[in-house]
């Protein structure tokens, strides 16, 4: 299994996500796509087996996903105070892969019917949800 995270700024979405899923995924493959250096490397350190970043990288790698993971924004373009591009938004819209969104208010979306609750816990239900699609428990 192929599992793509998405993350931009500082990556801080992104790396709390691998960190949880990996331990419990030992076998999956974790691409981290940043949309800048730093989102990158600092979901390499997390665990991810490979990193890239960009536009092309967001992509590429969106087209052989098997599941995509990161902030809502990563499907809203201009999201990240201009860093998700409209392409990348596009090409996470338009994988065949299914999306885990993590729900972030920053981005200036807002998700009606949510409980209101701590980042962390939003990360943790995506984590579990990950989990429960790689192992094909829909």
């Amino acid at each position: 299994m192929t599992i793509v995270i998405i993350d931009g700024q500082g990556g801080g979405i992104g790396s709390r996500l691998i960190e949880q899923i990996r331990p419990a995924l030992p076998q999956a493959r974790i691409i981290a796509v940043g949309t800048n250096g730093v989102a990158t490397a600092a979901m390499l350190r997390a665990g991810a087996d490979v990193g890239a970043t960009g536009e092309n990288a967001a992509i590429f790698n969106c087209r052989r996903a098997d599941l995509i993971a990161g902030p809502v924004g990563i499907m809203q373009a201009n999201a990240m105070y201009g860093e998700l591009t409209p392409a990348i938004a596009q090409a996470v819209g338009e994988s065949e892969a299914p999306r885990v969104l993590v729900p972030v208010n920053r981005c200036g979306t807002y998700l009606a019917g949510l409980v209101e609750q701590p980042a962390s816990r939003y990360l943790a239900d995506a984590a579990a949800l990950i989990l429960k699609l790689a192992r094909g428990e829909e």
